[in-house]
């Protein structure tokens, strides 16, 4: 009988890909916007980065796909960061910032299938230039012709 493998305490992306806790850092900070007296006492607003270059949860292959994907969203230290202030709450802000860091390299990790090409079939291209051939004969009946 074998033992199960160990659960990796962490952010669970995909099948294949789970970020480890310790790799992701949570800041809060006052958030803006109104709420009063409330906002002006509480830190609401939650920052979560990750490093995406030096994280060991990614083969080269998924960081090179993220990097190239994501480069809009990643600064130069190769840092994903996710800044949540939605709520009133630390503990939901923290916890959509979580679910928006998983889809979005969820998204990153994804390939695309290639696009086949493809032709139209004969008879899709008859029917294209019969139709082409019907307009210019209504056309040409419009002309004026010289015998009048």
């Amino acid at each position: 009988m074998s033992l199960p493998a160990p659960e990796v305490q962490g952010l669970r992306v995909s099948a294949a890909v789970t970020i480890p806790a310790s790799e992701i850092e949570f800041r809060a900070s006052r958030s803006s916007g109104p709420g009063g007296q409330h906002v002006n006492t509480s830190s609401t607003r939650v920052e979560l980065t990750w490093n995406v270059v030096r994280s060991a949860a990614l083969t080269d292959d998924q960081r090179a796909r993220i990097l190239l994907k994501l480069q809009s969203k990643i600064d130069g230290d190769g840092t994903l960061r996710i800044v949540v202030s939605d709520t009133r709450s630390q503990k939901q802000n923290r916890a959509i910032a979580e679910e928006r860091l998983a889809a979005t390299v969820h998204h990153g990790l994804l390939v695309r299938k290639p696009r086949k090409k493809t032709k139209p079939g004969r008879a899709a291209v008859e029917r294209r230039i019969s139709s082409k051939k019907k307009q210019g004969a209504k056309k040409k009946t419009r002309r004026f012709s010289g015998d009048e």
